[in-house]
């Protein structure tokens, strides 16, 4: 299964929609996440545009028109594993913790998140971190970029800079 993952895209602040090569590249997953900021419900349509399957979450910037219909927390069984997705909120120095809290009932392989606009992709303890950074924004990291899940006998992941 191959999925791809989005977050913090602040749509129409950022940019005024989704990356093409993000947009192409997403023709070709199962999936697609989305950890939140999207600022627009008009980012899932064009997300829904290019796959069928997508999981978004609302976060701390998101309006109430995106926060109405979309849920802080979620937890999406792909194949054999558990992925917890969620924005994640408060100083992005204590941001794994708070995902550790988040998610210690629920018995998640891997956690997806955003809300630091900086790329992370690491195995801590007996879960999975992947935050795509932003792909529209480079305040906060040295490039745009997305992420790329991929599942089968383990968990790949990988960072794509833009």
């Amino acid at each position: 299964m191959r999925i791809g993952v989005l977050s913090d895209t602040h749509i129409p602040e950022r940019a005024k929609s989704i990356p093409q090569k993000i947009l192409e590249d997403f023709k070709t997953v199962d999936m697609v996440l989305h950890a939140g900021d999207l600022v627009t419900p008009e980012v899932l349509e064009e997300l829904h545009g290019v796959c069928k399957e997508v999981h978004a979450v609302w976060g701390n910037m998101d309006p109430q028109e995106v926060r109405s219909i979309l849920p802080q927390k979620e937890i999406i069984k792909a194949g054999r594993y558990r992925i917890g997705l969620t924005h994640g909120y408060g100083n992005p120095a204590y941001l794994i913790d708070n995902l550790k809290h988040e998610f210690k009932n629920d018995n998640v392989d891997l956690i997806v998140f955003g809300h630091s606009h900086t790329p992370f992709n690491e195995k801590k303890d007996d879960a999975w971190y992947f935050n795509p950074g932003s792909a529209t924004d480079d305040i906060f990291a040295s490039y745009k970029s997305y992420g790329i899940i991929e599942l089968g006998d383990k968990i790949q992941t990988r960072i794509v800079k833009i």
